[in-house]
């Protein structure tokens, strides 16, 4: 029987999300025309597809045995449209990341610009939260870890700075009422403005010098969620009210300009930068493949930027003894 494929979409991302809401977030429609091309769908079909409640949409016995069937060839005619990018001369499409939110501050402004400018009909979509754990979450093609350990058929690139630190700080004006931690250990005595994960887990702070590592479990007036309300964290201890811990690039602006003064240097803890991420065993569309092909273009622009400075460094040091 003749249908509108869009009508088939919508039963599928209805399925995928178990929901109209959800499946509206995720493709960023409305649920209710969601809801009423599911309900033409079942119509033209003349058999239900969906159990509702208020609480759940779930697919009968007959939705179950039209997915299994369905979902193979709607992805199919995905791969096929997508297949038409190599005929553009720039490709288009749809790229959805999912990062967590020190990426939309310290690693994509540095790359997006640049990359939406050469591909000007991609139109990338971030996801960004701080309780990231599956990357193809919301329909992602790709996502951001700290993380280089890889699930089965997964693919890590390097993307960002390869080594990053978190640093302490407080306001000049908390240091010189509270006084300055000489040791990590000190910072049980100061007032700390702490950061919750969406899971529930508070870290400690930890510490590393000269092959000696340190946790600490400090105290403090403020808890915020780790995310988007770090930036209260931040303004927090600007205005004296307690010691900050977090990414160095994060604070780098306040302590340049004194608004935040650096304290335990020698202790601030470095770890490996982010990798993106993606299923090497799933059709890679032409949006994503550009984004791959950007970021290593980038990471050899700055492997190559290295060895030059690194280059020049010797060669000053032979000519100065030369001299």
């Amino acid at each position: 029987m003749p249908m509108d494929i869009a009508l088939l979409h919508a039963v599928v991302e209805v399925a995928k999300a178990g929901g109209f809401r959800e499946a509206a977030r995720v493709t960023g429609s409305n649920a209710s025309r969601l809801s009423d091309a599911v309900r033409r769908a079942e119509q033209q079909l003349g058999i239900r597809l969906f159990h509702r409640t208020t609480r759940a949409v779930v697919l009968t016995e007959a939705g179950r045995a039209l997915l299994e069937r369905l979902l193979p060839a709607m992805n199919e005619v995905d791969a096929a449209l997508d297949a038409l990018n190599r005929y553009r001369n720039t490709p288009g499409g749809t790229l959805r990341l999912n990062v967590p939110v020190s990426a939309t501050r310290l690693v994509l402004p540095a790359l997006v610009p640049e990359f939406l400018r050469r591909y000007p009909d991609i139109q990338l979509e971030i996801i960004a939260e701080s309780n990231v754990q599956d990357v193809f979450r919301d329909g992602c093609d790709a996502g951001i870890r700290y993380d280089e350990r890889l699930e089965q058929d997964m693919v890590a690139i390097p993307i960002g700075p390869r080594r990053q630190r978190y640093a302490a700080a407080a306001s000049p004006g908390y240091l010189n009422v509270h006084g300055r931690p000489s040791h990590p250990r000190d910072l049980i005595q100061h007032r700390c403005l702490r950061g919750r994960y969406a899971s529930g887990i508070m870290p400690d702070w930890e510490f590393e010098h000269e092959g000696e590592s340190l946790s600490v479990q400090v105290s403090g007036p403020l808890v915020v969620s780790v995310g988007g309300a770090v930036d209260l964290a931040v303004e927090t201890a600007v205005a004296g009210a307690g010691i900050i811990y977090l990414f160095e690039e994060w604070l780098r602006p306040a302590i340049a300009s004194g608004k935040l003064e650096a304290i335990l240097q020698p202790w601030w803890l470095s770890f490996s930068g982010p990798y993106l991420y993606y299923n090497d065993r799933r059709l890679i569309p032409a949006p994503l493949q550009a984004f791959i092909d950007f970021v290593r273009e980038d990471n050899l622009k700055h492997k190559l930027s290295e060895e030059s400075k690194s280059s020049l460094l010797v060669g000053t040091i032979k000519n100065s003894f030369a001299g």
